[in-house]
């Protein structure tokens, strides 16, 4: 398979600076190497050129920075469905979560197409499923699964064509600590299958992989995963755009990515919100290249 690395160094969906330099980190961290060390051609796109918040103004503060970021995914868009196009792989590199609303935008374009469906695995402790008119800040970064499911900003929500992206009954949330007031109704009112932390302390991180597997991935044609790496605990991951204590340890991490690969459902992923300026000698860089080496199929064994 060859693997094309797209990054998207934008932090334009975030409340703190500093995840824009989240590719860097990651490739310096060794991606390209370690995925060619698993027998991976890779080829590297580099990254998109986006504007920084210092050279525009915020019009909506509601929806901050809207018409970069709606620039900036619509290109992510594009060279997503390109790749799929080809028969490779996508790993895209961020930057904010927002930018998933250009990923996942670019597969569904591709399988709608080809008349197929798309999941997704949202790995985050957020449920990012805010609207401009739930969102306690603004942020962008918090409503990107929203938007894939039809709600938020038109400008966004149309990014890849003007359809609805993935059906909020094929979107698997897991890890989820965290949740504003209004995304929780959101959430609860259109039916997206949640897995808490509080399940994974119950069930364990094998069986709510095997319940979301057989819920969500085993009813589609692509799997996207959108894994933010703030679902990991900050003991593992300290340098992520917003920290949450609880979340998932070493092997659960790394667990949900082996059972990824063994079930060979992933056809797209993507690895956001790593922040260099408040990490410690680029461990979650490191971190978030050991977890994809895992969901290529790095076995212990």
């Amino acid at each position: 398979m060859t693997v094309h690395i797209i990054g998207v160094p934008m932090d334009l969906g975030a409340g703190r600076r500093g995840v824009d330099m989240g590719p860097s980190a990651i490739r310096i961290a060794g991606i390209g190497e370690r995925l060619q060390e698993l027998g991976y051609k890779v080829v590297d796109e580099g990254d998109l050129a986006i504007k920084t918040q210092e050279e525009q103004r915020i019009k909506d503060p509601h929806a901050k920075y809207l018409p970069e970021i709606t620039r900036a995914v619509t290109v992510l868009s594009r060279k997503v469905e390109r790749v799929l196009e080809q028969g490779h792989f996508p790993l895209v590199l961020g930057g904010d979560h927002s930018i998933a609303i250009g990923t996942i935008s670019g597969v569904a374009a591709f399988a709608r197409k080809r008349r197929k469906k798309i999941g997704v695995f949202w790995i985050d402790a957020h449920g990012d499923f805010n609207t401009p008119g739930t969102s306690p800040s603004g942020n962008v970064h918090g409503m990107p699964l929203a938007v894939c499911t039809g709600l938020g900003p038109r400008p966004l929500v149309n990014v890849g064509g003007s359809f609805t992206k993935v059906k909020p009954r094929n979107v698997a949330i897991i890890g989820l600590r965290n949740l504003d007031k209004g995304e929780r109704r959101n959430l609860l009112k259109n039916g997206v299958r949640i897995f808490t932390m509080e399940e994974v302390d119950k069930f364990g991180i094998h069986k709510v992989m095997k319940n979301a597997l057989q819920q969500v991935a085993k009813n589609v044609d692509y799997l996207h995963v959108s894994f933010d790496l703030d679902s990991v605990d900050p003991v593992y991951a300290p340098g992520v755009g917003t920290p949450v204590k609880g979340g998932l340890d070493y092997r659960e991490a790394h667990l949900i990515m082996e059972m990824l690969a063994e079930s060979k459902k992933m056809t797209s992923l993507e690895i956001v919100e790593v922040n260099p300026i408040v990490d410690n000698r680029n461990q979650s860089a490191e971190f978030a290249v050991e977890l994809m080496q895992s969901a290529f199929g790095k076995k212990i064994l």
